[in-house]
């Protein structure tokens, strides 16, 4: 009787504020304390069996210090949008992921404990939306919308577009700088790198943040050094991690393990460009290559963005690289390393028979790529140059060629 006289069936909303000294109750000594287990979930089971259809619940003004039994309301209450636990007991954000199911655009916490642990109202609000990322309001303040997508709204996503240069003779510069960088870096011995690198260089190691134990992790190799800021607090250990001159550069970069990159795979986009800097990012994935030259089985995606100053011979020298490393996803995995890159030798293009070699030059002023990489397409086609064209114009529509090929 007393939560139907508090129930509002035109908005699908009860109302138990401050239930414990409602009059009908204290009249027949009854006594309903919702910081109490049996008595909360006496109420769950009666909102499960009488308004499963509930929109809106009002808890305030309950001495409530747990969440425990509210888990259930994920279930029994699955349409609630509005919970109201405002002037209660509740000493930490870390209750909120007992209810975080919920689906709730507004939610009252204002005049509990916890609201007093945030250094200010922005961190607050992001602690709230990260258990729930649709909520609107706040304590009755609007928030911005929502950044994500909804799930439940099958939506078709725009489809990745390619790299983006601004310029040809950006494109031609930036590929020739990460050709040349890849071929020492993958080569097992990466002390040449000190000639890519500025004086003054800094670089930067990221992976994800993770609560998970790095050391189950494929990406354990890297935990140790990473500088994810949400995971790294300290100061001193923000700036030890951070390495400075191209020497420590070097040196780290020598450390990591041995690699493979799938230089098919490469994303570039230009960040910023002027006479004097160039900054792009450059994405792909990648694969660690053990001792005895046989690659594992996990395959990475990467992340890094290049900061560089002109150098010499139309050259770059990287003043700041920012690197980010985490695990491949299986789409990434399934399209990795499809198209092997032609293996590096000193001449590009070895003694062909005069044939073959007329049929070369054709096939490389035809198609637009390399003497290298037409080679490669001929020879993989048994120097059938029909063959070759039609394997070369459906790789091109499929965008399974590389930059790199057409770089002359």
């Amino acid at each position: 009787q007393c939560m139907a006289k508090r129930f509002d069936g035109s908005q699908q909303a009860l109302d138990l504020n401050n239930i414990r000294t409602d009059p009908d109750l204290v009249s027949q000594n009854i006594e309903v304390i919702l910081n109490r287990k049996t008595n909360m979930e006496a109420v769950i089971n009666i909102i499960k069996e009488n308004i499963p259809e509930l929109t809106g619940l009002n808890l305030s003004n309950n001495r409530i210090q747990k969440l425990d039994e509210l888990t259930d309301l994920v279930s029994k209450a699955p349409n609630l949008k509005t919970l109201n636990l405002s002037h209660n007991e509740l000493k930490t954000d870390r209750e909120l992921d007992k209810v975080k199911g919920l689906k709730l655009v507004e939610l009252w916490l204002n005049r509990n404990p916890l609201c007093d642990f945030f250094k200010d109202q922005a961190s607050y609000i992001s602690a709230v939306r990260q258990r729930f990322p649709r909520l609107l309001k706040l304590d009755g303040h609007d928030l911005p919308a929502p950044i994500g997508f909804d799930v439940e709204t099958p939506t078709t996503i725009p489809p990745c577009k390619g790299s983006c240069f601004g310029s040809d003779d950006i494109k031609v510069l930036i590929l020739r700088f990460l050709q040349q960088y890849y071929s020492i870096y993958d080569s097992g011995d990466r002390q040449s790198l000190l000639d890519a690198y500025h004086d003054g260089a800094s670089l930067s190691l990221t992976t994800p943040y993770s609560t998970q134990n790095p050391s189950r992790s494929s990406l354990g190799e890297y935990h140790k050094d990473t500088r994810n800021l949400k995971r790294i607090k300290d100061t001193t250990v923000r700036f030890r991690l951070l390495k400075h001159t191209r020497l420590n550069v070097v040196a780290f970069l020598n450390e990591l393990p041995k690699t493979q990159h799938d230089i098919a795979s490469f994303n570039v986009d230009v960040n910023t460009f002027t006479n004097t800097l160039l900054s792009f990012t450059v994405s792909g994935v990648f694969k660690e290559v053990a001792v005895d030259g046989k690659s594992r089985e996990s395959t990475m995606a990467f992340s890094r963005v290049f900061v560089t100053v002109p150098a010499g011979n139309n050259g770059l020298c990287i003043v700041n690289d920012q690197m980010f490393i985490r695990m491949a996803t299986t789409e990434e995995i399934r399209r990795a390393f499809v198209a092997p890159a032609p293996t590096p030798s000193s001449s590009p293009v070895p003694i062909l028979t005069a044939p073959h070699q007329e049929m070369l030059t054709a096939f490389s002023q035809k198609s637009g790529m390399n003497l290298e990489w037409s080679q490669k397409c001929l020879q993989d086609n048994n120097w059938n140059f029909d063959v070759a064209g039609q394997v070369f114009t459906q790789l091109k529509a499929d965008g399974k060629i590389p930059d790199v090929a057409f770089i002359k």
